[in-house]
Formats: C-alpha cells, structure tokens, sequence
C-alpha cells in the first residue's frame, strides 16, 4: 500500500466560532453559510451568543431546503411563489437545487416558480419568496444560496455551492466573502493530490486508488420518498465522478467515456460525528477476498440484495451448460444456458453492481423458466462481481447511499464498453449469445431512488442530468434496423402487462409529478402508464435489448420487494410475448 495523502482539518463551524468570537463583539451579527448538518451550526450560533454575538449558521448546500423544514415553521399558507435565479450557464440549476420541495409543500398550498435570468458569477444569489397566507397576508422573504464560478478539474467553467460569511457590526461596519470551508478543501486536496501525482502511460494506472474520508456531520432525512440531505454521499459522488474524469481527461477520451480503465476508484465516506474532518488517499492491491457470508432470505419477498452464495447456490441449481467469465480481480462470473424448443432469451443483472433489484428478479424468473420443458434461456445474474463486492462492502458503512464508485469493473471501465473478444466481463455475453442464438437480451438495471448530486462541481452530475431525479420506472427498447415493428410491439405488449401490476402506474404518476415541478417535462413517449425510450442501435449484441430502470440504487424491505416483482414481470411478460411474435424474414 502506498500513501498519497493522509491530513486533518479543523471543521470550519469551529474555525469561524474561533475567529469571530474575538474579531466582533456583543452586539454585532454574523452570518455564515458552511457545509454541516443542524446540530453543528446550532452549537456555534450558541458559542458565539455566549459573546453577545447574534450568529446565524445556515446550510451552504440546498439551502432553500433547509430554509423549508428549518425556519419557515407551520405558517398557515395559501400559496408559495419562488423566483430562483437562472444563470444563462445553467438556468435550472437553482430549481434542481430545491428538490423535493415540491413534494415538501403540502397538498392544499399551490407552488409556483419564476426564473429570474442572470449572468453567472461567484455571488451570494436569493431565492425570492412570496407567500400567500390563508387570511390573503402577504409575506416576502430572502433565502440566500452562496455560490462560486471556478474552473474545475477538467478545465471547464462550473457554478457551485459554496461558503460565505457575512457580518455587521453595531458601529456600521461590514463585510461579505466567500469562504473556504472544510467539506470544500477535502475535496480539493483530493483533487490536487491526484492530478498532480505522476501515472503509468498505460492503462490500467492502478489497482485500488482509495478516498477515505471521516465526515462530523450526519445525514438529515426528508419527509418525502426515499429523499435526504447527505453531505457524505454527496462527497462520495464528486470524488468518484470528478476522479474518473480526470482520467478520461487525461487519456485524451471525452467526458462521460465508459472505455477508460484507471482502474477501481473507491471513495469510502464516514460520518463519525466526534471526529474531526480527514482525509486518506492511498493506492492499494485489489481486493479478492471472499464476499462476506449472509444468511440466505426468501427471494420472493427478499427485502434486499442476496449474498454472493446464494446467487451462486441459486444459479447452480438451474440445470443447463454452464457459461462463464472472469472479472479483473479473478472472480468468476457465472451463467446457466437452459436449452428448449422456445425462442432463446438472454437474461442479465447488475451490469451496475449497485443496481441490486435485478438480481432478485432475474434469479426469480430463471427459477420459474426452468420449471418449463420448453424454455429456452440464459440466466446471467451477476454480470459484475468485482463492484458487486465493492457495493456489498460500502453499504455495510452507508446503507442509505447510491455508491456509483461499484457501478462500473475493477478496471473502472462499464463492461459494456469493454473490447469484443475478450476474457473478462463482456464475454459472458458474447458466449451467450453465440451458445444460445438468442435475438432478444432483457437487461435488467436501476437507478438512484433518491436526488443524484455533485454538491461541487455544477451540482447536477454531468452526463447523468436525466438521472439526477427519480421518475418512476420506465424501460429502454433499443433495436436494430429491420426489427423495429417487433421492438413496438413488444413494448405495448409489456407495458400493457406492466400497467396490471398493483400501485405501479400510481407510483409512476407520484414520481413523474415531483419530476416535472423540479427538471422540467419528461420526454418520454408513455405507454399504458409506463415511460419508455425507443432507440435504434445497429451495433449492439442482439436485435432486441430491452433494458428496465427501477429507482433501487438504497432501497429496501417493501419498497425493494416492489423493485424485484416489477423486474420479475417485466421478465416474464417480455418472454412470454416475444415467443408469438411475428420475426422479420
């Protein structure tokens, strides 16, 4: 193991109490936006008022959020106008930044919004509100979002979230500046500390480049779906992100290329709520140890992901010729091919190791499947062994995040976008398809079932924009050329099955509703109440791909049951269909 970084900070709540417990007296005001939960900024508040010093800590991040369900209180409300800023760079930005309040704000108060067009500058910008109460009172209020222009990693201008302080003192005196703030300095000494070390020429750089860091503040939950306010996660996503740019940028690739391979990059985030504010970075072996063992769980009302034995277990207990590959650390990826008299079906899961609902599904219907003498299928349900037990690992510390640093292969490359012909996790579906025929894959992923953020570089995660908010479930058909009266086909066919399953055109309709009021309206074709995209493409392994996307990526107990039941359906119906379809000559 090699050490790049190892330091500590002082958390910037105690920096600021420290300095202007001194700098400004009884009486004065202080203002400061910081990176921190409630608990923090209400103990320095308290430390400075010891001193006379009115003080007023507030969350530099979503701060009209926490402006919401920290100080506006239970007013009786009519209405809520909110003019946000919309700088031409970025002009949803800001209404980005205020998800979920739309599904914060209760039935009865009617919510609108005004962009207000600006140019982007490093500034203290306002969400300005104006709220109707039931007796016709009109109220206008100021909620400040501090926010920096720099040039990030990747030599691209961005508009970010930020520290400020302000502060007045009785004789007049004033001053307004942005600050540094620690949760902001983690970031960049991660930075600094990769882009400036010294890299192999080739590909991969490394075996494991891990981020850990200890984190003081916990994450605050919201009373609506799955959503919180996690500045842990947050940091998660931005250094796992910004890194794997970095790298691409640094191969000469463009942003958002899935055939770089730097190798795994492991952010590992703690909240440890006495510690102060730390950073490690170091590169280290790959890790091939045996998954932790867990005890075995119904899998038709299997509240969360199975262990890596029982997928095993489950697998070898389908009879059929065996197909396998090998990951990057060694594991052995492991597929059954069922051969019948049916139309071949290639079956697939956690391409993303941490999309975990479609594990389940797709264990369940290969279990059914081969129950029928004619069935003809693959069953692949660990394409991803290697992020499967990064995400096993990382959610034993934060069960609650989305941890994208296991989506991708050891190599830190999608196992899509792996060279043809080769050894590792691509060939499991290759093999696949040149051992069964088959011309339909059903590809079963997921998505984050809570907001995607990237608190410091933009806010919304670049390239993932139509991510960032979850939107229901909804399916991708992607086909070539000459099979796309099938691929239409079979969508209605299953979306008209899908429609049937209970609480899902519902909870589509809940989801896509706060969507619309935060990001816009959804452009997507829908079809029995089920969003889908319709695409074409020539280059892909089968002439049909149909590819689920459940919000799963936290999720447990009901929630991930319901995740699992629509994969399993979506498998079934799409098998069942595709069977009697007319096939082009």
């Amino acid at each position: 193991m090699k050490t790049l970084l190892e330091t500590t900070l002082e958390r910037s709540v105690d920096t600021l109490v420290a300095q202007y417990q001194h700098q400004l007296a009884a009486g004065d005001h202080l203002s400061a936006w910081v990176f921190d939960d409630l608990a923090a900024r209400q103990a320095a508040e308290r430390a400075l008022a010891a001193h006379g010093i009115q003080a007023h800590f507030l969350s530099a991040y979503k701060p009209l959020v926490h402006f919401f369900i920290e100080t506006l209180g239970e007013r009786p409300l009519h209405a809520i106008h909110i003019r946000y800023p919309a700088p031409k760079e970025a002009p949803q930005r800001f209404l980005l930044e205020a998800y979920p309040l739309a599904g914060l704000i209760k039935d009865a108060v009617t919510l609108t919004w005004e962009a207000v067009v600006c140019e982007a500058q490093t500034a203290l910008y306002y969400y300005e509100l104006t709220l109707t109460h039931t007796d016709g009172k009109l109220e206008h209020i100021e909620v400040a979002a501090p926010n920096r222009c720099h040039i990030d990693h990747v030599d691209t201008q961005q508009l970010s979230p930020c520290g400020w302080v302000q502060w007045r003192t009785a004789q007049g005196e004033s001053a307004s500046a942005f600050y540094a703030c620690d949760y902001a300095l983690l970031f960049e000494l991660a930075m600094q500390t990769v882009t400036q070390a010294s890299w192999p020429a080739q590909q991969p750089l490394f075996e494991e480049l891990n981020i850990s860091v200890n984190l003081p503040c916990q994450d605050t939950l919201l009373p609506f779906g799955k959503e919180h306010i996690s500045l842990a996660e947050g940091l998660h996503e931005d250094l796992y992100f910004s890194l794997l740019e970095y790298y691409q940028h640094l191969a000469g690739l463009p942003l958002g290329d899935r055939s770089i391979q730097p190798g795994q990059i492991v952010p590992e985030i703690r909240t440890r709520i006495d510690a102060p504010p730390s950073i490690s970075i170091t590169l280290r072996p790959l890790c091939t140890a045996q998954a932790q063992a867990t005890a075995d769980i119904a899998l038709i009302k299997a509240p969360r992901a199975p262990g890596v034995q029982q997928i095993t277990n489950l697998l070898e207990a389908i009879d059929g010729d065996v197909i396998t590959a090998k990951s990057r650390s060694g594991r052995i990826l492991s597929a059954r091919y069922r051969k019948g008299n049916d139309r071949a079906v290639i079956i697939s899961a956690a391409q993303h190791a941490n999309e975990t609902s479609g594990i389940v599904g797709a264990l369940r219907a290969g279990r059914e499947l081969a129950s029928r003498p004619t069935s003809h299928f693959v069953l692949s349900p660990l394409e991803n062994p290697d992020g499967y037990h990064l995400q096993q690992r990382l959610v034993a510390e934060q069960p609650t995040h989305m941890h994208h640093a296991a989506r991708y292969t050891a190599f830190g490359n999608d196992l899509q976008a792996q060279p043809i012909n080769g050894d590792f996790e691509l060939a499991i579906r290759e093999r696949a398809k040149a051992l069964s025929g088959a011309d339909l894959h059903i590809n079963l992923h997921g998505y984050p079932a809570h907001e995607w953020t990237r608190p410091l570089t933009g806010y919304v995660p670049r390239n993932f924009e139509l991510w960032s908010i979850p939107k229901g479930f909804f399916l991708i058909m992607r086909y070539h050329q000459a099979w796309e009266i099938q691929a239409k086909a079979l969508l209605t066919s299953v979306t008209q099955h899908l429609a049937t399953v209970p609480g899902l055109v519902d909870y589509n309709l809940g989801q896509i509703d706060i969507f619309e009021a935060h990001a816009g309206r959804l452009e997507f074709d829908i079809s029995h109440g089920i969003p889908y995209l319709l695409t074409r493409d020539d280059d892909q392994l089968t002439p049909l791909q149909l590819i689920t996307e459940y919000p799963d990526e936290t999720i447990y107990d009901a929630d991930f049951i319901m995740a699992h039941q629509v994969q399993y359906e979506t498998i079934m119906s799409a098998y069942r269909y595709y069977q009697a379809m007319t096939l082009p000559q």
